[in-house]
């Protein structure tokens, strides 16, 4: 790693979006000397006033850094930015926490590692504003050797900077997997929200009650973690068959006071196809078996 006689490290910044500012005010704050570099050179002000060093080019960016961290709007831009890089990157490790999918990265490593250079792909799990604290987490993934030299000025951006392994799609296929939580909750809440709101209930009395609901829930996700691990699902608490049976109350519910049903309607059409394919019997866990074919 390039370090100062002082011990700090060296690092380029490439791309000062909301995100990419963030990054480099948290490298800033954390001891380290920041160059930074945007195509739109007055994107460097908030971060050049936290600390960092604007560099002319992004070549002049990365000239005395071992580490390299680019946060663009997408995968293509990202090699926008480094495919005319390739001479200046030998030796280094590029950190692309550039949102995309597990292809991208896999793809983006291929090319960084052509350029004899070593590549983490992540995901920072966390607003531009909580940047920098002990509890943020950003995952990486990629390059172990990469990931040991670098985690101690990775840690300062994200206290809990979280390493998934050598295969570089990890971060990105983790992202969307929470994702597909944050969706499923909100959406869940406002679809109560919205069936109290047709009886005057506001959301702000509701939510005690769905806090309550959503704790209950997140407290039986290592037990299914564990039937899902095993591909082992019991019913011993509920069978898919009365799951379904609460589904469709749900649904005429729903249908009753005049919300939407597009939601119960999708609950209840993957319980329907988990009775008929004869997993009425088993766990909710079960439900895994369908979402793995694949199949409508």
């Amino acid at each position: 790693m390039i370090m100062h006689g002082n011990g700090k490290s060296t690092v380029a910044v490439l791309g000062l979006g909301a995100m990419g500012t963030a990054l480099a005010e948290a490298l800033s704050a954390a001891g380290n000397d920041v160059r930074v570099w945007n195509r739109t050179s007055q994107r460097a002000a908030a971060a050049v006033a936290a600390g960092a060093r604007q560099a002319g080019s992004s070549a002049e960016a990365v000239e005395d850094a071992a580490l390299v961290v680019v946060c663009v709007s997408d995968a293509a831009a990202v090699r926008a930015i480094l495919e005319p890089l390739a001479e200046h990157l030998g030796g280094r490790t590029v950190v692309n926490l550039t949102s995309g999918s597990s292809k991208e990265g896999r793809a983006l490593a291929a090319v960084v590692d052509g350029f004899g250079a070593q590549y983490l792909d992540g995901a920072v799990m966390a607003a531009p504003a909580d940047l920098g604290g002990p509890e943020t987490l950003i995952l990486l993934s990629g390059s172990a050797t990469a990931y040991r030299e670098h985690q101690s000025t990775l840690e300062g951006i994200a206290g809990r900077a979280t390493y998934l392994g050598p295969d570089a799609g990890l971060s990105s296929l983790h992202d969307v997997a929470v994702l597909a939580i944050m969706w499923s909750v909100l959406n869940g809440f406002l679809h109560g929200a919205a069936l109290l709101k047709r009886s005057g209930v506001e959301a702000a009395d509701f939510l005690p009650i769905a806090q309550n609901g959503i704790n209950t829930t997140a407290g039986w996700l290592a037990g299914y973690a564990a039937q899902v691990d095993a591909d082992d699902h019991p019913g011993h608490d509920s069978t898919m068959t009365t799951h379904v049976a609460a589904m469709q109350h749900l649904v005429e519910e729903t249908v009753a006071t005049g919300v939407d049903p597009a939601l119960p309607l999708a609950f209840k059409a993957l319980g329907d196809r988990a009775v008929e394919a004869g997993l009425g019997e088993r766990g909710y866990t079960a439900l895994i078996e369908l979402l793995l074919s694949g199949r409508p």
